[in-house]
């Protein structure tokens, strides 16, 4: 069964993960996003989630502490891709920890939860090693960029 970009998240769901990126980034000068697109083509996806991540300036933040959760809709496949602050501090396990969480919910079709949840873990580990402070500026936007 395919799914259609349209169809993945309806507009109402759309705004919650947007909150949920929101919320995440309250207390974390890390930066959140999510890409959706139809699929990967004949590209690895690891390899598009790292040019998209580029595309959308993300490897550009101060503390190199982007995450993208990167989903390719019609493929039903997703990357979680952590810039290299990021990768250096967290547990080995977390970015798999993490998809698996959002696996979970994709399993069962709920595309939305499996997102908020998988936004509001990253925030988490954000928070724990690159805490907000007065300084702090949103870096990138909140909203879904599409393909």
């Amino acid at each position: 069964m395919s799914i259609k970009s349209e169809a993945f998240l309806s507009k109402k769901e759309e705004e919650e993960v947007v909150e949920a990126i929101r919320q995440a980034e309250r207390k974390t000068s890390g930066e959140i996003r999510v890409h959706l697109e139809p699929s990967t083509g004949d590209e690895d996806i690891f390899e598009r989630a790292m040019e998209v991540f580029h595309a959308l300036k993300m490897d550009n933040t101060k503390d190199a502490n982007g995450v993208l959760i990167y989903v390719a809709v019609e493929d039903r496949n997703f990357v979680i891709y952590g810039d290299k602050g990021i990768n250096e501090v967290v547990a080995d396990d977390f970015w798999e920890s993490t998809k698996e969480l959002i696996v979970s919910h994709f399993k069962k079709g709920h595309f939305k939860d499996g997102l908020v949840e998988g936004v509001l873990k990253a925030g988490e580990q954000l928070q724990k090693h690159f805490p907000w402070d007065e300084n702090n500026t949103n870096e990138l936007s909140d909203q879904i960029s599409k393909a």
